[in-house]
C-alpha cells in the first residue's frame, strides 16, 4: 500500500523564514465603503459552511439585518497582499490559532470590542486582537468491532507501543499535533512542551515510522481505519462523529482519555470595508448559545463553559474534559514563530 505521504505543506505559509516580520505591514489606503449592510467572512464551505449559515449566520441575518457573504478560505499571505494593496474585500478571517498569531504579529488585525470577550468564561483567553471560538480534538479513533476494551490505544504512550498495540497507524503529515502527540507519548508533561524538543520528538516518530502511513488528508485519516487499511488512526473527534450517524459507514469509536486541541479563532481584518458590521458579528458569534447550536450540530469542542453546558447529552459525549491534566491545548505562538522552519524539517523526515 502507498504510504500516501503529501509533499504539499499545510494550507499555509508563514510569511518569512520564520515566520514572523521584523516589523508590522504598513497598511496602503484601503477602500472603505459605506456601510453596506453586509458582511464577509472566510469559510471552508462544504458541510461545515452548511451548519454555519444554518446555526448561526442565517439567524445572525435575521436578528440585525445585516447579510453574511462567505469567502473561499485564505492564507495569511493572501490577507497580507490585500493589505499591502490597500484591496481589502474580506472582514473576518477565521483560521487556526497559530495563523491568527502570526497575523496579530504582523499587525493584520483591528483591535477586538473589549466588551465583547468574557475571558472567564473562555477555556483559552482571547487576546487584543483574536479569540478562539471553538476548537478541534486530536485523539485517537479506531473500529470498536475489530479492537474491543483493552485491544486499541487510548492515549499517546499506547499509540506509539507496538509490542502491547501492534497494527498499522495514520498520522497527519502536518508538524503541528503531530510532534506535540509524539512528545506527549514519550513522557513529556504538557507544562514542559514548549519550545518543543524537536530531536526528541523525532527520535520518537522514528518508533513507528516503519509502521504509519500519512493520509494527506482529513477524511482520509478517518476512512482508512473504516476500510481496514490501518488499525488505529490519530485524526480529529468531529470527523469521527459523523461515522457514527445514519450514513456514516463503518462506526468508529475515539478515545478522550489524552487530546492535543487546535484552536479556531475570529478576527477583523484591519482597515475592513464593513468593520462594524463585522464587530457584530465577532460579537454574535462569541455568544455561548450561539456557539452551542453550532457545536451541537458539527462536533468541535466548546471553548465557552457556558456554551458546553448548553450542549444536549449526546452532544456531550463527544466534548473532552478540557480540565483533563494529560491533554494539551496547541501553543500558537510558538507555531507563529517556528511554523515554516519546523515544518520543512518534517516533511523531510517523512520522505527519507
Amino acid at each position: 500500500m502507498s504510504r500516501l505521504v503529501s509533499t504539499v505543506s499545510r494550507r499555509f505559509f508563514l510569511v518569512g523564514a520564520a515566520g514572523v516580520l521584523a516589523a508590522p505591514v504598513v497598511i496602503g489606503s484601503s477602500r472603505v465603503a459605506a456601510d453596506s449592510g453586509s458582511v464577509t467572512i472566510v469559510s471552508s464551505g462544504g458541510s461545515y459552511q452548511e451548519a454555519l449559515v444554518r446555526t448561526v449566520t442565517d439567524p445572525f441575518t435575521k436578528e440585525t439585518g445585516i447579510k453574511v457573504n462567505f469567502s473561499n478560505a485564505a492564507d495569511i499571505a493572501k490577507v497580507k497582499a490585500m493589505l499591502l494593496t490597500g484591496n481589502v474585500n474580506l472582514d473576518i478571517y477565521v483560521g487556526w490559532g497559530s495563523w491568527q498569531a502570526s497575523g496579530s504579529k504582523q499587525g493584520f488585525w483591528e483591535k477586538l470590542d473589549p466588551s465583547i470577550l468574557e475571558p472567564k468564561d473562555s477555556a483559552v483567553p482571547p487576546t487584543s486582537d483574536y479569540a478562539t471560538y471553538e476548537m478541534g480534538a486530536m485523539g485517537i479513533t479506531w473500529d470498536p468491532k475489530k479492537y474491543g476494551p483493552g485491544k486499541h490505544p487510548a492515549n499517546f504512550a499506547e499509540f506509539f507501543d507496538l509490542k502491547k498495540f501492534p497494527g498499522r497507524r495514520a498520522m497527519r503529515p502536518t508538524a503541528d499535533l503531530t510532534l506535540e502527540a509524539t512528545l506527549l507519548a514519550d513522557g513529556v508533561t504538557p507544562k514542559d512542551m514548549y519550545p518543543l524538543d524537536l530531536d526528541r520528538a523525532f527520535k520518537g516518530l522514528e518508533r513507528i515510522k516503519s509502521n504509519t502511513v500519512w493520509p494527506p488528508t482529513a477524511p482520509q485519516s478517518v476512512s482508512l481505519v473504516q476500510t481496514g487499511e490501518v488499525d488505529f488512526s490519530l485524526t480529529y473527534s468531529n470527523r469521527v462523529k459523523p461515522t457514527t450517524e445514519l450514513g456514516g459507514g463503518v462506526p468508529l469509536a475515539f478515545s478522550f482519555e489524552q487530546n492535543v486541541f487546535n484552536t479556531v479563532c475570529l478576527s477583523v481584518v484591519k482597515g475592513a470595508p464593513n468593520k462594524e458590521n463585522a464587530m457584530k458579528l465577532v460579537a454574535y458569534m462569541l455568544r455561548p448559545e450561539v456557539g452551542a447550536r453550532l457545536q451541537e450540530q458539527v462536533g468541535t469542542v466548546a471553548v465557552s463553559k457556558k456554551a458546553a453546558s448548553m450542549l444536549s447529552a449526546e452532544a456531550r459525549k463527544w466534548q473532552p474534559d478540557l480540565s483533563n491534566p494529560n491533554s494539551l491545548v496547541v501553543n500558537s505562538e510558538y507555531w507563529a514563530d517556528n511554523y515554516e522552519l519546523v515544518s520543512s524539517r518534517f516533511r523531510e523526515w517523512i520522505l527519507t
